[in-house]
Order: structure tokens, then C-alpha cells, then sequence
């Protein structure tokens, strides 16, 4: 690890991106070079979605979704694979990663009681820990005074292939949804990504003085590459 890392008490470094763009693979790698704690915001939101569909919540409901809000336990447990989102003492971290959750997530992450939530969730966590945040709003809204920012970008057909890799790659991830096909999963994603930019509550976007890199064209450790040598200059 670079020295002037070492000496630097970095305490906020935030990731954000659209879908597909590999912060959750960066935003993993850069923490364990640090020695920070990763948070996936996105998971929050993720379990917000899987919750309301649980309990089946009309999130049209104003009531019903307060009330449901007010019950929930979000906390990040570390696991052999990474961090776990737990809901109430349960692991839900297999459970949110499915297509369904994924455009819920979306819509539920735009409901201001929603994002009120889980703000204190993730103010405390950036609290007691050097943490990498990785999500939508990380640089704009929630940390906006964090010591890093970067926003992390790919083409579309790029960041489709990704996803439709994971899909099938990983057992957790509703075996590929009933093998949905790339075209879909592309689709999916453009139209998450237009709901996201274009949402009146913190919608996706580059902080004015966030660092921009396209992975398009770079691995992983590439990017982490680029990242450590905006950090420890």
C-alpha cells in the first residue's frame, strides 16, 4: 500500500454509478487495499423492496409504508463472501438480488420517507468506521463532505453482459430469473436507469467534484488502480 495511504486518516470514500457500472466489485477491492469497512447502500434499498413485497405493502399507502418502515432492523454482518444484509436477525442477502427487487428497489429508494429511514442507518455506520460506500446518491446526498468521491460509469451493452453474467453465475440470484435473456436484462437496466436519473428525489448523477472513470474498457483492478492514485496522491 502507497505510504501517503497509510499516513491519511481517510474516512469517507464514496462509489456511485448506474447499474452494471462494477462498483460493488471496485467498491470491495478498494476497501480491502484500505483496510475500510464496504457498505452497499443499495442492499438497504434492496431490503426495503424485499420487505414490502414480504408483507406486501402498498407503497402508494402512506400509513402502510410508515408503519412498515418504523418495524424494520437493517444491520451488515461480515460473511466468508462479504458483508450480509440482515433484516431482524435474518439473512436476506440472497433474497434481493432478483430482477423483481431490483426495479422495486428503484422505485421505493425515490419515496423520501424511505431515504429518511435509512439515512441514520448509514450516517452511523460512516460514524465508527473508514468505509467505502457504494450506491446512487453516496457523493450528492448523504455524504456530500466525504473525503473521496468517485463516479464510476460503463456503456450500456457493457453493463449488460455484466449483469447477465452474474445472473448466471451466481445460485443466489433466482437461477437467472427464469433464464432471462440478455436483451431483457439490458432492457431492464436502461429503463432502471432512466427511473433513476430522472427522479425528483436525489436522482443519479455525478457530484460536481466527483472523479469520473469509465470502465468500459478496464478490469476491476484497473479501476482500483485509478482509484488509489486519485487517494494517496
Amino acid at each position: 500500500m502507497n505510504q501517503n495511504c497509510q499516513s491519511k486518516q481517510i474516512k469517507i470514500i464514496t462509489i456511485d454509478g448506474p447499474a452494471g457500472a462494477g462498483k460493488t466489485t471496485v467498491s470491495k477491492l478498494l476497501a480491502k487495499q484500505l483496510g475500510s469497512l464496504y457498505v452497499d447502500t443499495g442492499a438497504l434499498y434492496r431490503g426495503v423492496a424485499y420487505e414490502v413485497t414480504r408483507c406486501q405493502v402498498d407503497i402508494h399507502n402512506q400509513t402502510e409504508l410508515e408503519s412498515l418502515l418504523t418495524s424494520l432492523y437493517f444491520e451488515f454482518r461480515p460473511g466468508e463472501d462479504g458483508m450480509h444484509l440482515f433484516s431482524s436477525g435474518q439473512d436476506i442477502s440472497g433474497s434481493i438480488r432478483t430482477p423483481e427487487i431490483s426495479m422495486l428497489a428503484s422505485s421505493v429508494s425515490a419515496i423520501p420517507a424511505v431515504r429518511e429511514a435509512l439515512l441514520g442507518i448509514q450516517k452511523e455506520i460512516a460514524e465508527k468506521n473508514s468505509t467505502v460506500f457504494e450506491g446512487r446518491d453516496m457523493g450528492t446526498v448523504v455524504f456530500p463532505d466525504a473525503d473521496h468521491k468517485f463516479f464510476l460509469m460503463a456503456d450500456l451493452d457493457t453493463r449488460a453482459g455484466r449483469r447477465f453474467s452474474e445472473m448466471g453465475s451466481d445460485d443466489q440470484n433466482e437461477k437467472k430469473s427464469a433464464q432471462q435473456t440478455l436483451d431483457e436484462v439490458k432492457a431492464s437496466i436502461a429503463k432502471r436507469d432512466h427511473n433513476d436519473s430522472t427522479r425528483k428525489e436525489a436522482p443519479l448523477k455525478a457530484a460536481p467534484d466527483a472523479v469520473k472513470i469509465d470502465s468500459t474498457h478496464l478490469t476491476p483492478d484497473e479501476v482500483v488502480e485509478q482509484l488509489l492514485a486519485y487517494i494517496c496522491r
